[in-house]
């Protein structure tokens, strides 16, 4: 495998990213009074998962620190997965697209504990 030269070269990265728009574009069609509550809420966890991994990957060379984002990450992925079953539940998201998104953040925190 060729050296990882940038965050944006992680497959973790990539997934994160991946979760963060079709939250986005999801969350668009949310209920207007869901605006500064819930769609919030996911919007800035799942955005915050791939921000720290990319932080995690710029402390690479301070273990504490890379653990440290890690972990951010990782908290970020099950809050992330928790806004998702509330969404679910409330009928804002299909079961389907939930089951998926959870399958995603399931993938990355998984990724995040092999690194």
């Amino acid at each position: 495998m060729a050296n990882i030269r940038s965050f944006r070269q992680l497959r973790v990265w990539q997934l994160a990213m991946n979760i963060a728009m079709q939250v986005f574009e999801r969350t668009q069609g949310f209920p207007v009074e869901e605006r500064y509550s819930l769609t919030d809420q996911i919007r800035r966890s799942s955005r915050s998962i791939a921000a720290n991994i990319a932080e995690a990957w710029r402390k690479r060379r301070y273990p504490a620190a890379f653990v440290a984002k890690l972990s951010d990450a990782e908290a970020e992925a099950a809050e992330t997965q928790t806004w998702i079953e509330i969404s679910r539940r409330c009928g804002y998201l299909d079961d389907a697209l939930a089951c998926e998104l959870d399958r995603d953040c399931e993938a990355i925190c998984s990724q995040i504990v092999s690194m």
